[in-house]
């Protein structure tokens, strides 16, 4: 098993972070522009039984992703978890944390995952997988503060 996490702080309370993560097109605006994702539904906002279906592509192969959500608490945390993609196995717990008496959250996105392949594949391609991860969540935290410290 394979574990990424960033932690970033947002000068904005837990609720408001929560809002921004609720709005209908957070997975548009979230979506890094160098990502080739095309997001095919999602449904259910972010409580438990919560469907977000994706298209990406892997070099020119499309790949169809499925998440989950699994559990939720509002203004605190919520999980998704894939149920069919391209990886072995992907559970995501999406972090919100209170922080300086309720003004700011210590938002922390941690993944479990799993490659197709095995440890040989997972000795290989980790370097690989956790570098397009941070690029991808130095992105969506960015906008997250952008968002979230304007209101």
């Amino acid at each position: 098993m394979l574990h990424f996490k960033k932690t970033s702080l947002v000068n904005a309370s837990p609720e408001v972070v929560w809002r921004f993560h609720e709005r209908p097109d957070i997975l548009q605006i979230l979506t890094p522009p160098w990502q080739p994702v095309q997001i095919v539904r999602r449904e259910g906002g972010l409580d438990v039984g919560a469907i977000s279906e994706f298209r990406l592509w892997i070099g020119i192969v499309p790949v169809q992703w499925v998440a989950v959500h699994t559990a939720c608490e509002p203004n605190h945390y919520f999980v998704d978890e894939q149920q069919t993609g391209p990886m072995a196995f992907w559970k995501h717990r999406h972090q919100f944390d209170a922080q300086g008496g309720g003004t700011q959250t210590v938002l922390t996105d941690a993944i479990d995952y799993a490659l197709p392949g095995g440890e040989p594949i997972e000795q290989l391609l980790e370097w690989w997988v956790n570098k397009r991860l941070s690029d991808m969540f130095d992105y969506r935290h960015q906008v997250t503060r952008q968002h979230c410290e304007t209101l």
